[in-house]
């Protein structure tokens, strides 16, 4: 007896399936844009000019590339003043691109950045914490669940109930901050990590009680920090970052 072929709704579903992954496939398959992903798997961010150097082409072309990866949901943008910086959208990324590598085969070169040690280090960004302690503050904060992004707003955080109880803990006026002519937080692109940092009025409110506190030292001709022994203790204790004189 000859079978008939049955015609199911769910089939539409699949096939839509599969050509979302298709297109995926298709927008990291071109080398240009795979080069440009793959210089993102760091977790860095970087301007469209550096993702066309790195992918030996033209600026204009590198930002027709940017835009097809955006639209597929590989990539994110952020404006930051009249740089505009990219990053992978999520860990997913990271984990797909990391699986075809393992399928691929080779490795790849790690950020190397040429910031002067001491800048580096600990800096001021304008009138918040940057460089490696601003960027190690920012993950260890988001780790303590203290920020959460703004829902339906563009790159903004705001305080958790547990963030406003220890921000306030420091001695943070959190209503008060909030009322000033800026925004209140945000993730900074670091310029020297190319990773995040908190920007904006809380990030300016944390370098405050940083200095009155004496955990950091401003130097006299630089943005350089000096972080203080007390910094060190203080910033261990109440956020947990490591101990740079641990033994690994």
């Amino acid at each position: 007896m000859q079978e008939r072929f049955v015609y199911h709704q769910s089939m539409n579903v699949e096939k839509d399936a599969d050509a979302a992954v298709s297109k995926i496939a298709a927008a990291i398959g071109e080398p240009a844009r795979a080069r440009m992903l793959y210089c993102l798997v760091d977790g860095r961010a970087r301007t469209s000019t550096e993702l066309a150097m790195i992918a030996e082409i033209t600026p204009s072309t590198a930002s027709v590339h940017l835009q097809r990866l955006k639209t597929e949901r590989l990539v994110v943008v952020f404006a930051q003043g009249k740089h505009r910086y990219y990053s992978l959208e999520g860990a997913a990324v990271a984990a797909a691109l990391e699986a075809l590598s393992v399928l691929a085969g080779g490795a790849r070169n790690a950020f190397v950045p040429n910031t002067p040690n001491r800048l580096r280090a600990a800096r001021t960004c304008y009138d918040h914490i940057a460089g490696t302690l601003g960027v190690a503050l920012h993950d260890r904060i988001k780790a303590l669940g203290w920020l959460s992004r703004v829902a339906g707003a563009d790159n903004n955080y705001e305080l958790t109930r547990s963030g406003t109880k220890a921000f306030e803990n420091l001695g943070i006026e959190i209503e008060a901050t909030r009322t000033l002519r800026r925004r209140f937080a945000y993730p900074c692109v670091d310029w020297s990590e190319r990773r995040p940092h908190i920007g904006g009025a809380l990030g300016a409110a944390l370098l405050e009680v940083a200095l009155k506190r004496k955990w950091v030292i401003r130097e006299l001709d630089s943005r350089a920090l000096t972080v203080t022994k007390l910094g060190l203790r203080e910033m261990r204790t109440r956020f947990g970052l490591p101990d740079p004189n641990a033994a690994p």
